[in-house]
């Protein structure tokens, strides 16, 4: 296959699993929220998996592409979902669900989709192949949004879940964080990277943390569907 054609087919089968990785993920935070009291995200539409409600331009987008064309790990987010937490029937509680929904939603997904490599082998090859390669990438990116999303920095929703359950006085602390979280986590995906590079030191630190985590849960999704292992 030429150069080009074949950078477009392997394009294309990453959009359609971030199309619906991402607004399943976020759908699940105001699923959550209308469940346990606030309907915010209910009233404003956010809780549908139509991807054109939740798409950043810079965050669903160039990110991704971006993380594409570097040979890095593909990483996306969409428009945060509106929870108004102390509408929440237990704010405390209530706010630690509605964060957990997002990863948990998409740890579901990738289950669903490695039991989806069932039917797959009954296309024909051509079809087979590229649907394998869009369950493999739909796979991959719903374990590592899951993994990366519980990092515990707000407004990650792992930086929720610790603020939820942490003593007040670490927790307080933590959550002070949120108006620079994103600027730590895009530091850590380009900056720090980008400054190991010059230096010649290796300090793709988050590539690190999240490996062990990641490989390990592939392996799990791996042995609980029964399917061959599509990472090898």
């Amino acid at each position: 296959m030429h150069g080009n054609l074949f950078a477009l087919y392997e394009a294309s089968t990453w959009v359609l699993p971030l199309l619906i990785a991402i607004p399943f993920h976020e759908a699940s935070h105001g699923f959550v929220a209308h469940l346990l009291g606030d309907d915010t995200a209910w009233r404003l539409g956010r809780v549908t998996f139509n991807p054109l409600r939740h798409i950043d331009p810079f965050g669903t987008i160039l990110l991704p592409l971006l993380l594409f064309l570097s040979g890095g790990f593909i990483f996306g987010y969409a428009k945060p979902v509106p929870v108004n937490f102390r509408a929440l029937r237990n704010p405390r509680f209530g706010s630690v669900l509605v964060a957990a929904a997002g990863p948990a939603m998409n740890i579901a997904l990738a289950l669903v989709m490695a039991s989806l490599v069932y039917a797959a082998v009954f296309l024909p090859a051509n079809a087979a192949r590229w649907v394998l390669f869009n369950l493999r990438n739909a796979i991959e990116i719903n374990v590592v949004l899951a993994v990366f999303n519980m990092l515990p920095i707000p407004p990650l929703d792992g930086g929720r879940v610790a603020v939820g359950v942490l003593p007040r006085r670490l927790g307080f602390p933590l959550a002070r964080l949120e108006p620079y979280g994103l600027l730590i986590v895009l530091g850590l995906l380009f900056l720090l990277p980008w400054l190991g590079s010059e230096i010649g030191i290796n300090l793709d630190l988050l590539r690190w943390v999240l490996a062990w985590p990641v490989d390990h849960l592939l392996d799990l999704i791996m042995a609980i569907t029964g399917i061959p292992d599509l990472f090898s």
